[in-house]
């Protein structure tokens, strides 16, 4: 039976971060398969379609006649074995014998990185990061102004959270990590006045930039509001004409996939944002139900995939200033537009988490779909070589969460607890070369978030890629100088601390006040370790506790050191604070100050100055 599970990528059991090890129930199994969409004793099928990675220089002889077609179409027949000098990319084969179908993809043999790399970037969750031309939330000119002002530090990259898109309804999804699609991104980021045809606009739009504006007073972030009054903005400049040429050449490039998901947001605002709960004639993309939507409904479609083009225009505004990291979440919403259109190939009636561990004693399930393994191949791997290649577009590096997701993803069945689950296998050869490929086209460099219980072949895997790992102070044992060259180094994360939050005790005790319960053994820990870092005295102020931590971090001999925007504001309060619902203002705390004043502060250039490590 375990040979059988292991078929199909189901482990029959694991050992956690501790050591011990927790075999695979009888139900989980049963669980698990029939998430996948198989019965227990069905073997795997026969894939429709065959995957070869070909390194580079590597080759392969050919059994009979076969047709090659590049994937820029060219078509012709490789005679006896394939060329070593096939173009990197996917390419498909077909044995003209018997018609099977392999899907062939030639990788570079490393993700894009330049060894010489030693850079410091400054990480913003940008809806936090608010100007006082901001409406209500940090947007993509904020992002411009913070790569221009970076660069002036010193900087050689802006790391920015998730800018992925959420479903254009209320009450707005504040979380970054529970996208509808990781593919497009968030009206919320666009910077109104900056949209081509808004100075041509009458008095309405002045009257709700004021309005909006008058947000910018309150640290609570309030999306609701500020979509309210963005949405009202561009739709009259649509209303107005917002016909050019460069949107009709990005429309034609995005192609069906953006027209599935205008249509998907337009469904949202009549049905809600849950396509699961749609009538059932709507359920699927490619019903004639759903073509007459979006052919009765072809302005809004319209107007959808505009609101894309003006986000792809402004990121890439904000990109000329800075190398820009984006943040690849794990997943997405399983009732949002990718589950939509991918529906297929998610398991339904499993989700993915992790196990428990020393910071979540019941482990943690982020309620996102794994893609099915089996499934995935069989349709060669296109979501994920689409959501991989949407991730890098504008960037100079790509961070992605939970970097074992790669290899293994610990699956737990539906209305079950954390500590039911098990791991399921994922190709991760495939995968990995996916990643090469776009990392090469790009030429943006890739970091992998290895945090948490990690089997030691992934940590082997991501350097044989030139993948940065992830190396946190507040989990590290070593000093700061043990850290491996190829990394990514930061103190904290947006779920950890800020330096004046652990420092002050603030953290802490806010976590008391809203009814968790922390480990003050784990909080003396933490620490006790940055002030060994640090070599801080009790009762110093804060900003003397983030600037004596940052001067720690900067021995690191890391690719790339990672300064945090709250430690450089002294901030407090973390952005999430993991095991809460609404007993804490998740995603939606701003900074205290705007960015002019943050600008002309010293803290963050005492920061700079540590992390200068020279050319």
């Amino acid at each position: 039976m375990d040979e059988h599970l292991e078929r199909w990528g189901v482990h029959p059991g694991y050992h956690d971060m501790f050591g011990h090890w927790h075999a695979t129930s009888s139900e989980t199994r049963a669980a698990l398969l029939s998430a996948m969409g198989v019965e227990a004793d069905q073997p795997p099928p026969d894939s429709p379609l065959a995957i070869l990675v070909l390194w580079p220089g590597e080759t392969r002889s050919l059994s009979g006649a076969a047709e090659l077609t590049l994937e820029d179409g060219t078509v012709f027949r490789p005679g006896g074995q394939l060329s070593p000098d096939l173009p990197i990319g996917y390419h498909r084969l077909r044995d003209e014998t018997n018609g099977a179908q392999t899907l062939i993809i030639k990788r570079p043999a490393a993700c894009h990185f330049d060894p010489a790399m030693r850079i410091w970037g400054l990480a913003v969750q940008l809806y936090a990061a608010r100007s006082t031309q901001s409406w209500g939330l940090g947007d993509l000119a904020d992002l411009r102004r913070l790569a221009q002002w970076s660069s002036s530090l010193g900087a050689g990259a802006v790391l920015v959270n998730p800018l992925s898109a959420a479903a254009p309804i209320f009450p707005q999804q504040a979380s970054p990590y529970y996208p509808t699609s990781r593919r497009f991104r968030n009206p919320l980021y666009l910077c109104v006045h900056e949209v081509p045809g808004a100075d041509r606009s009458d008095g309405q739009l002045a009257a709700l930039a004021a309005d909006a504006r008058t947000l910018n007073q309150s640290r609570r972030i309030d999306r609701d509001r500020v979509l309210g009054l963005k949405m009202q903005a561009l739709e009259s400049i649509w209303r107005a004409g917002a016909n050019d040429a460069d949107f009709e050449t990005y429309q034609q490039q995005q192609g069906e996939d953006l027209r599935i998901f205008g249509t998907y947001c337009a469904l949202a605002e009549v049905h809600g944002g849950d396509w699961r709960v749609w009538p059932t004639e709507l359920r699927d993309p490619h019903s004639g139900a759903v073509q007459q939507f979006a052919a009765a409904r072809a302005d809004r479609v319209g107007f959808h995939a505009w609101l894309q083009w003006l986000l792809d225009r402004q990121l890439a505004d904000a990109a000329r200033y800075l190398p820009l990291v984006q943040d690849l979440p794990i997943g997405v919403d399983p009732g949002g537009a990718d589950a939509w259109q991918w529906q297929d190939v998610l398991a339904t009636g499993a989700t993915v988490g992790a196990p428990p561990d020393l910071f979540n004693a019941d482990g943690q399930n982020w309620c996102l779909p794994p893609f099915i393994p089996h499934r995935l191949r069989a349709v060669g791997f296109r979501p994920f070589i689409q959501t991989i290649r949407a991730a890098m577009r504008h960037a100079g590096g790509l961070r992605i969460d939970h970097v074992m997701g790669l290899f293994r993803l610990f699956w737990i069945p539906e209305s079950s607890s954390p500590g039911t689950g098990t791991y399921v296998r994922y190709p991760a050869d495939e995968m990995l070369a996916v990643v090469a490929v776009e990392s090469h086209r790009a030429g943006a460099w890739v970091a992998g978030e290895d945090l948490g219980t990690v089997e030691p072949l992934v940590r082997h895997r991501l350097q044989e890629n030139r993948m940065l790992s992830y190396r946190l102070m507040w989990f590290e044992d070593g000093p700061p100088r043990d850290y491996p060259p190829l990394s990514m180094a930061a103190i904290t994360t947006h779920d950890l601390p800020t330096v004046a939050g652990l420092w002050s005790g603030a953290d802490f005790a806010a976590q008391q006040q809203i009814g968790l319960r922390p480990s003050r053994e784990g909080y003396e820990e933490l620490r006790r370790r940055l002030q060994h870092a640090t070599g801080l005295n009790d009762g110093e102020p804060p900003e003397v506790a983030v600037r004596r931590a940052y001067q720690a971090m900067a021995s690191a001999p890391s690719a790339v050191l990672v300064a945090n925007l709250e430690d450089a504001a002294a901030v407090e309060e973390r952005p999430n604070m993991p095991g809460t619902i609404d007993q804490w203002p998740n995603w939606s705390i701003a900074l205290p100050q705007p960015l002019e004043q943050i600008e002309a502060a010293d803290l963050p250039r005492a920061i700079a100055q540590a992390l200068d490590r020279g050319p």
